[in-house]
């Protein structure tokens, strides 16, 4: 099989494209024949060195979907369809960079879909992590308020998408005014200019704050983000494309605004049923969700791909087919 190799921390023309022996599962493991997977921050980050406990040479990719190609005990036919992500996927143990990935059966989801494989390549880290954050940690209710900062990325216009459709006012953000159109065509009722402080922006339109904040740039924008709400509001600190994990100097009688909560999610920490992942992609097929595939790579071009991921131009998922 073909997998892209990294062999230590370094640019994206580190990766190399090598022929490796189809590994062989174990009990309580299975073999996927990766059809798609799509990109993530986070393998950014893990490529830079920034991930710890990260051992070289390392496949990456913390997602993907494809068919099972071999399950040992029998409880996966031969060609069922599946996704499977973290769970220390690309981390701890070789990803889906690769033609062929041997996984645990715990982060696994079988489903059935009409879908093309680029389409299911998008979904599952980007709907695990916008289910999570918004029904799990934020608990959204119809008629609530909602900011979501980082409004382009990939989660943060899956987000607009599914709180919309929930029956929530959306305000996203952008730190590109060209990107202002397209943030309002996703569904967004009010797209802020984000230049650092969003406050003023946001109590102009609902001078007692917002219900919810679910915060996608992250450590650098978190306590102008928390300030931004009512009292009882939420925020959830889901991403962290400011690449920035944590804060120098925490105090959290000072950071934390008083009676407001904050939470996160990780989907590493806990995840959505099987049901919810099946019930996602039915919603897909029936045209109520909009998955914003940016552009579409080979595992042979993953160098481009990356690059791409890394000059913040996507403006939506990146998906690479093997």
């Amino acid at each position: 099989m073909k997998a892209a190799l990294l062999y230590g921390p370094g640019t994206a023309d580190q990766f190399s494209l090598e022929d490796k022996p189809i590994p062989t599962p174990q009990f309580g493991q299975v073999l996927i024949r990766v059809k798609a997977f799509g990109l993530n921050r986070s393998e950014l980050m893990t490529r830079k060195g920034l991930s710890p406990n990260v051992r070289f040479p390392r496949v990456l990719g913390i997602e993907c979907v494809g068919e099972v190609a071999h399950d040992p005990t029998g409880e996966y036919a031969p060609g069922q369809q599946v996704a499977a992500l973290m769970g220390g996927m690309g981390r701890e143990f070789d990803g889906s960079y690769a033609e062929y990935t041997v996984v645990p059966k715990s982060i696994i989801y079988p489903f059935l879909s009409t879908l093309s494989w680029t389409e299911l390549g998008a979904i599952p880290e980007m709907f695990q992590t916008v289910y999570g954050s918004l029904h799990l940690s934020l608990r959204i209710q119809p008629g609530e308020t909602l900011l979501i900062r980082g409004g382009t990325s990939s989660i943060g216009m899956l987000a607009t998408q599914m709180a919309k459709n929930g029956g929530l006012t959306v305000l996203a953000t952008t730190r590109n005014v060209d990107k202002e159109a397209l943030l309002a065509a996703n569904g967004a009722d009010y797209v802020l200019i984000d230049e650092g402080s969003l406050y003023n922006q946001v109590r102009a339109i609902f001078p007692n704050g917002i219900d919810k904040v679910l915060e996608l740039v992250g450590t650098t924008t978190l306590q102008d983000s928390m300030y931004c709400l009512k009292p009882g509001g939420t925020a959830c600190m889901t991403g962290m494309l400011s690449e920035n994990w944590s804060i120098a100097t925490f105090s959290p009688m000072e950071f934390i605004p008083a009676t407001v909560h904050l939470t996160v999610y990780d989907t590493g920490q806990i995840r959505s049923e099987a049901i919810a992942f099946q019930q996602f992609i039915r919603t897909v097929e029936a045209g109520q969700i909009k998955l914003n595939v940016s552009q579409v790579f080979t595992l042979d071009n993953i160098e481009k791909a990356h690059q791409l991921m890394e000059q913040n131009k996507a403006g939506g998922k990146i998906v690479v087919l093997t």
